[in-house]
Protein backbone atom coordinates (compact mmCIF):
# COMPACT_ATOMS: atom_id res chain seq x y z
CA UNK A 1 0.00 0.00 0.00
CA UNK A 2 2.86 2.41 0.80
CA UNK A 3 4.15 2.13 -2.79
CA UNK A 4 0.69 2.84 -4.19
CA UNK A 5 0.44 5.99 -2.07
CA UNK A 6 3.96 7.20 -2.81
CA UNK A 7 4.12 6.38 -6.49
CA UNK A 8 0.58 7.00 -7.74
CA UNK A 9 -0.19 7.33 -10.66
CA UNK A 10 2.89 5.30 -11.72
CA UNK A 11 1.24 2.46 -9.83
CA UNK A 12 -2.53 2.33 -9.47
CA UNK A 13 -4.66 1.84 -6.36
CA UNK A 14 -6.59 -0.62 -8.48
CA UNK A 15 -5.45 -3.71 -10.32
CA UNK A 16 -3.31 -2.56 -13.23
CA UNK A 17 -4.44 -4.04 -16.52
CA UNK A 18 -2.31 -4.22 -19.59
CA UNK A 19 -3.63 -1.65 -22.09
CA UNK A 20 -4.89 -2.80 -25.45
CA UNK A 21 -2.07 -2.12 -27.87
CA UNK A 22 -2.15 -1.99 -31.63
CA UNK A 23 1.46 -2.81 -32.44
CA UNK A 24 1.00 -5.00 -35.48
CA UNK A 25 3.84 -4.36 -37.96
CA UNK A 26 5.46 -1.94 -35.48
CA UNK A 27 9.19 -2.12 -34.73
CA UNK A 28 10.33 -1.26 -31.21
CA UNK A 29 13.94 -0.61 -30.24
CA UNK A 30 14.81 -1.18 -26.57
CA UNK A 31 18.24 -0.41 -25.11
CA UNK A 32 19.31 -2.01 -21.86
CA UNK A 33 17.03 -4.91 -22.76
CA UNK A 34 18.75 -7.79 -20.97
CA UNK A 35 18.04 -6.92 -17.33
CA UNK A 36 15.66 -4.97 -15.09
CA UNK A 37 13.15 -2.66 -16.73
CA UNK A 38 14.24 -3.57 -20.26
CA UNK A 39 13.87 -7.29 -19.66
CA UNK A 40 10.44 -6.87 -18.02
CA UNK A 41 9.26 -4.68 -20.89
CA UNK A 42 10.53 -7.19 -23.45
CA UNK A 43 8.61 -10.02 -21.78
CA UNK A 44 5.38 -8.01 -21.89
CA UNK A 45 5.82 -6.83 -25.47
CA UNK A 46 6.76 -10.31 -26.68
CA UNK A 47 3.07 -11.22 -26.44
CA UNK A 48 2.23 -8.58 -29.06
CA UNK A 49 2.43 -8.97 -32.85
CA UNK A 50 5.36 -6.63 -33.23
CA UNK A 51 9.07 -6.63 -34.02
CA UNK A 52 11.39 -6.18 -31.04
CA UNK A 53 14.99 -5.07 -31.49
CA UNK A 54 16.86 -5.68 -28.25
CA UNK A 55 20.16 -3.98 -27.47
CA UNK A 56 22.45 -4.77 -24.54
CA UNK A 57 26.05 -5.63 -23.68
CA UNK A 58 25.45 -9.24 -22.63
CA UNK A 59 25.20 -11.58 -25.63
CA UNK A 60 24.51 -14.57 -23.36
CA UNK A 61 21.57 -12.89 -21.65
CA UNK A 62 20.16 -11.57 -24.94
CA UNK A 63 20.33 -15.00 -26.57
CA UNK A 64 18.73 -16.64 -23.54
CA UNK A 65 15.93 -14.06 -23.49
CA UNK A 66 15.30 -14.52 -27.21
CA UNK A 67 15.20 -18.29 -26.80
CA UNK A 68 12.77 -18.08 -23.86
CA UNK A 69 10.40 -15.85 -25.84
CA UNK A 70 10.65 -17.48 -29.26
CA UNK A 71 7.19 -19.06 -29.03
CA UNK A 72 5.48 -15.74 -28.37
CA UNK A 73 3.93 -13.46 -30.99
CA UNK A 74 6.77 -10.98 -31.43
CA UNK A 75 9.65 -11.30 -33.83
CA UNK A 76 12.89 -10.64 -31.93
CA UNK A 77 16.28 -9.48 -33.17
CA UNK A 78 19.20 -8.91 -30.82
CA UNK A 79 22.24 -6.66 -31.11
CA UNK A 80 25.20 -6.53 -28.75
CA UNK A 81 26.45 -3.02 -28.09
CA UNK A 82 28.35 -1.31 -25.29
CA UNK A 83 26.95 2.20 -25.49
CA UNK A 84 30.10 3.51 -23.81
CA UNK A 85 32.09 2.60 -26.92
CA UNK A 86 31.63 5.24 -29.62
CA UNK A 87 32.48 2.88 -32.47
CA UNK A 88 30.05 0.24 -31.22
CA UNK A 89 27.27 2.82 -31.22
CA UNK A 90 28.12 3.74 -34.81
CA UNK A 91 28.16 0.04 -35.74
CA UNK A 92 24.75 -0.40 -34.12
CA UNK A 93 23.33 2.51 -36.08
CA UNK A 94 24.67 0.98 -39.28
CA UNK A 95 23.08 -2.38 -38.34
CA UNK A 96 19.73 -0.70 -37.73
CA UNK A 97 19.54 0.89 -41.19
CA UNK A 98 17.55 -2.00 -42.75
CA UNK A 99 14.85 -1.56 -40.11
CA UNK A 100 12.19 1.11 -39.78
CA UNK A 101 11.93 1.96 -36.09
CA UNK A 102 8.52 3.11 -34.86
CA UNK A 103 9.22 3.32 -31.11
CA UNK A 104 12.53 3.93 -29.37
CA UNK A 105 12.67 3.12 -25.65
CA UNK A 106 15.86 4.74 -24.32
CA UNK A 107 16.35 2.64 -21.22
CA UNK A 108 20.07 1.83 -20.90
CA UNK A 109 21.85 3.77 -18.20
CA UNK A 110 24.69 3.85 -15.71
CA UNK A 111 24.48 4.93 -12.07
CA UNK A 112 27.46 5.86 -9.90
CA UNK A 113 27.26 6.87 -6.24
CA UNK A 114 30.67 8.20 -5.19
CA UNK A 115 32.07 11.20 -3.34
CA UNK A 116 33.90 13.75 -5.45
CA UNK A 117 36.89 13.21 -3.14
CA UNK A 118 36.95 9.55 -4.17
CA UNK A 119 36.65 10.55 -7.82
CA UNK A 120 39.67 12.81 -8.24
CA UNK A 121 41.53 10.15 -10.22
CA UNK A 122 38.41 8.59 -11.77
CA UNK A 123 37.67 10.76 -14.78
CA UNK A 124 36.48 7.57 -16.47
CA UNK A 125 33.40 7.60 -14.18
CA UNK A 126 32.26 10.83 -15.78
CA UNK A 127 33.22 9.73 -19.28
CA UNK A 128 31.26 6.51 -18.91
CA UNK A 129 28.09 8.10 -17.52
CA UNK A 130 28.11 10.94 -20.05
CA UNK A 131 28.43 8.41 -22.89
CA UNK A 132 25.83 5.96 -21.61
CA UNK A 133 23.28 8.42 -20.25
CA UNK A 134 23.66 11.28 -22.72
CA UNK A 135 25.81 10.96 -25.84
CA UNK A 136 24.72 7.46 -26.90
CA UNK A 137 20.95 8.08 -26.65
CA UNK A 138 21.41 11.41 -28.43
CA UNK A 139 23.35 9.74 -31.27
CA UNK A 140 20.77 6.97 -31.57
CA UNK A 141 17.93 9.48 -31.58
CA UNK A 142 19.57 11.57 -34.30
CA UNK A 143 19.90 8.48 -36.48
CA UNK A 144 16.28 7.42 -35.87
CA UNK A 145 14.51 10.77 -36.18
CA UNK A 146 14.01 10.71 -39.99
CA UNK A 147 12.08 7.41 -39.84
CA UNK A 148 10.28 8.41 -36.65
CA UNK A 149 9.00 11.54 -38.42
CA UNK A 150 7.96 9.49 -41.45
CA UNK A 151 6.07 7.00 -39.26
CA UNK A 152 4.78 9.48 -36.65
CA UNK A 153 6.74 7.44 -34.14
CA UNK A 154 7.53 7.70 -30.46
CA UNK A 155 10.60 8.18 -28.23
CA UNK A 156 10.33 7.14 -24.58
CA UNK A 157 12.97 8.45 -22.19
CA UNK A 158 13.44 6.44 -18.99
CA UNK A 159 14.59 9.22 -16.69
CA UNK A 160 14.82 9.79 -12.93
CA UNK A 161 12.87 12.22 -10.78
CA UNK A 162 16.08 13.52 -9.17
CA UNK A 163 16.89 15.42 -12.40
CA UNK A 164 13.99 17.72 -11.46
CA UNK A 165 15.13 18.25 -7.87
CA UNK A 166 18.02 19.75 -5.90
CA UNK A 167 21.16 17.73 -6.56
CA UNK A 168 22.36 15.48 -3.77
CA UNK A 169 26.03 14.88 -2.90
CA UNK A 170 27.93 11.88 -4.32
CA UNK A 171 25.74 11.69 -7.44
CA UNK A 172 27.61 14.20 -9.62
CA UNK A 173 28.49 11.79 -12.46
CA UNK A 174 25.03 10.24 -12.66
CA UNK A 175 22.94 13.36 -12.12
CA UNK A 176 24.85 15.57 -14.56
CA UNK A 177 24.60 12.99 -17.36
CA UNK A 178 20.90 12.20 -16.79
CA UNK A 179 20.08 15.90 -16.54
CA UNK A 180 21.95 16.59 -19.77
CA UNK A 181 19.81 14.15 -21.73
CA UNK A 182 16.63 15.34 -20.03
CA UNK A 183 17.34 18.94 -21.08
CA UNK A 184 18.25 17.87 -24.62
CA UNK A 185 15.12 15.78 -24.87
CA UNK A 186 12.91 18.59 -23.53
CA UNK A 187 14.31 20.93 -26.16
CA UNK A 188 13.96 18.61 -29.17
CA UNK A 189 10.53 17.40 -28.04
CA UNK A 190 8.93 20.65 -29.16
CA UNK A 191 10.25 20.17 -32.68
CA UNK A 192 9.47 16.46 -32.76
CA UNK A 193 5.91 17.00 -31.49
CA UNK A 194 5.39 19.57 -34.23
CA UNK A 195 6.21 16.77 -36.70
CA UNK A 196 3.80 14.41 -34.91
CA UNK A 197 6.50 12.36 -33.20
CA UNK A 198 5.39 11.60 -29.65
CA UNK A 199 7.87 12.10 -26.80
CA UNK A 200 7.46 10.67 -23.31
CA UNK A 201 9.61 11.10 -20.21
CA UNK A 202 9.22 8.79 -17.23
CA UNK A 203 10.50 10.50 -14.08
CA UNK A 204 11.01 7.46 -11.91
CA UNK A 205 11.78 7.07 -8.21
CA UNK A 206 14.00 4.20 -7.11
CA UNK A 207 13.48 1.01 -9.09
CA UNK A 208 14.52 -2.31 -7.58
CA UNK A 209 17.14 -3.28 -10.18
CA UNK A 210 20.78 -4.28 -10.05
CA UNK A 211 21.68 -0.62 -10.70
CA UNK A 212 20.84 0.35 -7.11
CA UNK A 213 22.22 -2.79 -5.43
CA UNK A 214 25.69 -1.28 -4.69
CA UNK A 215 24.00 1.44 -2.57
CA UNK A 216 23.07 -0.47 0.59
CA UNK A 217 21.12 2.48 2.01
CA UNK A 218 18.45 1.81 -0.62
CA UNK A 219 17.66 -1.69 0.63
CA UNK A 220 15.01 -0.43 3.07
CA UNK A 221 13.64 2.43 0.96
CA UNK A 222 10.35 1.98 -1.00
CA UNK A 223 11.00 1.35 -4.68
CA UNK A 224 9.13 0.37 -7.81
CA UNK A 225 9.61 -3.06 -9.33
CA UNK A 226 10.81 -3.44 -12.93
CA UNK A 227 7.52 -5.02 -14.04
CA UNK A 228 5.61 -2.04 -12.59
CA UNK A 229 7.71 0.34 -14.66
CA UNK A 230 7.23 -1.88 -17.71
CA UNK A 231 3.46 -1.49 -17.29
CA UNK A 232 3.90 2.30 -17.17
CA UNK A 233 5.83 2.12 -20.45
CA UNK A 234 3.04 0.08 -22.04
CA UNK A 235 0.59 2.77 -20.96
CA UNK A 236 2.89 5.42 -22.42
CA UNK A 237 2.99 3.56 -25.75
CA UNK A 238 -0.81 3.41 -25.70
CA UNK A 239 -1.50 7.01 -24.59
CA UNK A 240 1.56 8.81 -26.08
CA UNK A 241 1.36 11.02 -22.98
CA UNK A 242 4.32 13.39 -22.48
CA UNK A 243 5.12 12.84 -18.81
CA UNK A 244 4.79 10.22 -16.09
CA UNK A 245 5.87 10.97 -12.51
CA UNK A 246 4.74 10.49 -8.92
CA UNK A 247 1.96 12.86 -7.84
CA UNK A 248 4.23 14.78 -5.46
CA UNK A 249 7.06 15.65 -7.88
CA UNK A 250 5.75 19.16 -8.69
CA UNK A 251 5.38 19.92 -4.97
CA UNK A 252 8.91 18.67 -4.37
CA UNK A 253 10.25 20.87 -7.19
CA UNK A 254 8.57 23.92 -5.69
CA UNK A 255 9.88 23.03 -2.24
CA UNK A 256 13.44 22.59 -3.54
CA UNK A 257 13.31 26.05 -5.13
CA UNK A 258 11.73 27.94 -2.22
CA UNK A 259 13.80 26.27 0.49
CA UNK A 260 17.06 25.60 -1.33
CA UNK A 261 19.34 27.28 1.27
CA UNK A 262 17.70 25.32 4.08
CA UNK A 263 17.91 22.03 2.17
CA UNK A 264 21.57 22.61 1.34
CA UNK A 265 22.31 23.40 5.02
CA UNK A 266 20.57 20.16 6.05
CA UNK A 267 22.50 18.13 3.45
CA UNK A 268 25.81 19.57 4.67
CA UNK A 269 24.95 18.57 8.24
CA UNK A 270 23.94 15.08 7.15
CA UNK A 271 27.04 14.75 4.99
CA UNK A 272 29.32 15.75 7.87
CA UNK A 273 27.66 13.13 10.09
CA UNK A 274 28.15 10.44 7.48
CA UNK A 275 24.47 10.03 6.58
CA UNK A 276 24.94 11.15 2.96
Amino acid sequence: MINKILFFPLVSFFNSKKPKLNLKNKTILITGASFGIGESLTRLLAKEECHLILVARSIDKLELLKQELQNNNAKIDIFVCDLFQTQEVKNLIESLKPFTIDIFVSNAGKSIHRSIFDSLDRMHDFERTIHLNFLAPVELSLALIPNLVKNKGHIINISALNVKLLSAPKWSAYQSSKSAFDEWFSSVSIELNAHQVATTSLYLPLVRTRMIKPTKAYDSIPALLPNEVAMVILNAIHSRKKYYAPWWLTLAQLFSILFRPLLEWIMIKLYNKGFL
